[in-house]
């Protein structure tokens, strides 16, 4: 028999309390395993981005465990947070540079990325020469020159128009058939949370906590279409309901 992949990321009774007191997390726990793309939708402020933070590393929990490979991890921001004196090209082989790869490793990784993205024929742009979808692939090939087994997301799409996101929730979703990591995404968007995952997480206000967890039942690859089916619209209403009981 096959046995089951371990967890990529896994939190275990996480908690998270900060300096002046404010309890952010409380007693979190969920696995994602390579081949998951899981989205936490919450309250703002129950600490769906802190979770990422510790993830990362760039928070240490005051209570339980965090379980993964930083060496191997991909953190997309919410804003692209491009060099703006370097173009795209030098933008994408930073992570790159900062792992110590030689410069002609660099530059292939980094092409390759670029074209998996679909900037081609923008590597010698600087950021302000880009829209904010271009800007935030860009800010997605940076992160995937390493590899990363496991993707965190925080809110990746929130300041674009409509039309744009849906179309990089598309591109990032041939992504993750392609690579098979392990993604854990953050969103205010109910329809954005559906249409990308695998399973969907709600948490409760502040301190945040694990209130439901919603199976999503669509099959990859998905279509714009599938926004608007009737089984779509039903599995929203879930989420949305379990989100209203984050707020009572």
């Amino acid at each position: 028999m096959t046995q089951p992949r371990p967890p990529a990321l896994s939190f275990e009774s996480v908690s998270m309390r900060f300096p002046d007191g404010t309890q952010a997390l409380e007693d979190v726990s969920l696995s994602i395993s390579p081949g998951e793309f899981v989205t936490v939708v919450g309250p703002s402020g129950c600490g769906k981005s802190t979770l990422l933070r510790i993830a990362s590393n760039l928070e240490s929990a005051t209570g339980g465990t965090c379980r993964v490979d930083r060496d191997s991890i991909g953190y997309v921001f919410q804003d692209a947070t491009l060099m703006a004196w370097r173009n795209v090209r030098r933008n994408v082989e930073l992570i790159a540079e900062l792992h110590g790869l030689n410069k002609a490793e660099r530059a292939e990784r980094a092409a390759a990325a670029i074209e998996l993205v679909g900037l081609t024929g923008f590597e010698d742009k600087y950021p302000r020469q880009l829209s904010g979808g271009m800007r935030m692939r860009a800010s997605l090939a940076r992160s995937l020159v390493m590899h990363p087994e496991v993707f965190l997301f925080d809110e990746p799409f929130g300041a674009l128009d409509e039309i744009t996101r849906e179309r990089l929730n598309d591109e990032l979703l041939s992504l993750f058939q392609s690579q098979g990591f392990a993604g854990l995404f953050i969103t205010h968007s109910i329809s954005e949370a559906v249409y990308m995952s695998t399973k969907v997480l709600v948490m409760s206000a502040r301190p945040g906590r694990i209130i439901a967890s919603i199976d999503i039942p669509f099959a990859y690859p998905r279509t714009h279409d599938l926004r608007y089916t009737a089984e779509f619209g039903e599995t929203c209403a879930k989420v949305s309901h379990a989100l209203r009981g984050a707020l009572q």
